[in-house]
């Protein structure tokens, strides 16, 4: 992707100052979701990058990857797995704990997410990676469902944060945008 697409679609993402509270600037990706140039370009460039992996599977974390994932999953003609918090899915679960600032909290995918395919290459996206507590529970997720993770994809790295070193212990790390 070149620079100038890179700055095109970072304009299409809103800053909204002190949300979710004081001091956050809340990257919101609605106004590059409803933006069919914008959208389009990030999901050709998306497929541009997966299709030659061949991938079984891309496991989306709850909600915006849930977005991001069942539209390439679409593309790319294979299965997409929601990875949700904890209590959110019908059927028997595996779960992974993660450290929030404030406490503990869990995600969840379903124990037969893969249909039972040996050693699947799964990619795992969402739409925006911080510290990446949420990100590298996904990642122990996936792998303990016997997974081959391939790589996990984020749309906005929020740089400052460090999130990118969580993930690196676990497999490969790409973004289609970097905010320092």
């Amino acid at each position: 992707m070149t620079t100038d697409e890179k700055s095109y679609l970072l304009s299409t993402i809103r800053d909204v100052p002190d949300f979710p509270k004081p001091g956050i600037v809340f990257k919101d990706i609605t106004t590059l979701l409803n933006n069919e140039n914008a959208f389009g370009l990030l999901m050709d460039e998306l497929v541009k990058r997966y299709e030659p992996m061949n991938l079984d599977f891309i496991a989306g974390i709850e909600s915006r990857g849930f977005i991001f994932g069942a539209a390439l999953a679409s593309r790319l003609k294979t299965g997409f797995v929601p990875i949700r918090k904890k209590g959110k899915l019908p059927f028997t679960t595996v779960s992974e704990k993660y450290s929030l600032e404030y406490g503990i909290d869990e995600i969840e995918m379903h124990i037969d997410a893969f249909r039972d395919k040996e050693s699947p290459k799964v990619l795992l996206i969402d739409d925006l990676i911080a510290t990446g507590g949420t990100a590298e529970a996904a990642c122990r997720l996936i792998k303990t469902l016997k997974a081959d993770l391939v790589e996990a994809a984020f749309i906005i790295e929020l740089g400052f944060l460090n999130g990118k070193e969580k993930i690196l212990k676990h497999t490969n790390f790409y973004s289609v945008l970097e905010i320092e």
